[in-house]
């Protein structure tokens, strides 16, 4: 685990290939999770190799969603699991490869669950109605933001789902250390000056 209190970058995007990351880390990205889903092995393995490499030459980091063991073969040092991946996944082979990992959660067993773990951020999700994908859980509102903080201390918080760049300030003010982005950035008409107006705004807040 990272040393309590770590940071990360006050927003950041969630892309579905390498080819959107080559697009936004102009933009000041600072942290990209790479989050792909029904590919093959083959395909899987290029595009976290091909986005490892451009963040590196961006001084970025890469969050690998689902994915663990590739992150680990692909020597990548950050990934993102969602709660079913925690039923399989093997941590103590990524704390032995010195991964960072991140946990999703969304009511008080599956928090409970993550911070046995010793995570090195906690998720928190989603905050609005949200168009990625169907939610088991109903919108988690402003105020579970600052009851997760004040439940995981200096663990970073990252909240996610349906925020928008006018909702953003409202999001850090309540308590999220970071906030995640989908379809703010990669729906809007222009995503490269829209991540550009999201990266400058979390400098303000």
């Amino acid at each position: 685990m990272s040393a309590p209190g770590t940071s990360l970058p006050r927003v950041y995007p969630i892309l579905d290939s390498a080819a959107w990351i080559r697009r936004l880390l102009p933009a000041g990205v600072r942290l990209v999770q790479l989050r792909i889903k029904d590919r093959s092995a083959e395909e899987l393995r290029a595009q976290i190799r091909e986005s490892k490499g451009l963040c590196a030459r961006a001084g970025a980091q890469l969050i690998v969603n689902d994915y663990w063991q590739l992150a680990i073969e692909e020597g990548c040092d950050f990934v993102h699991l969602g709660q079913g991946d925690l039923d399989t996944a093997d941590v103590p082979a990524l704390r032995r490869a010195a991964v960072r990992i991140g946990i999703s959660t969304h009511d008080e067993s599956e928090l409970a669950r993550a911070l046995r773990l010793e995570p090195d951020y906690i998720a928190l999700g989603p905050i609005y109605p949200t168009l990625l994908k169907v939610m088991a859980f109903a919108p988690q509102g402003l105020g579970r933001i600052g009851e997760w903080k004040r439940r995981i201390g200096p663990i970073p918080l990252i909240a996610i789902g349906g925020i928008t760049l006018e909702r953003l300030p409202g999001v850090l003010a309540a308590g999220a250390d970071s906030a995640a982005v989908v379809t703010d950035i990669v729906r809007n008409p222009d995503p490269e000056k829209r991540m550009e107006a999201w990266v400058r705004q979390s400098t303000l807040t």
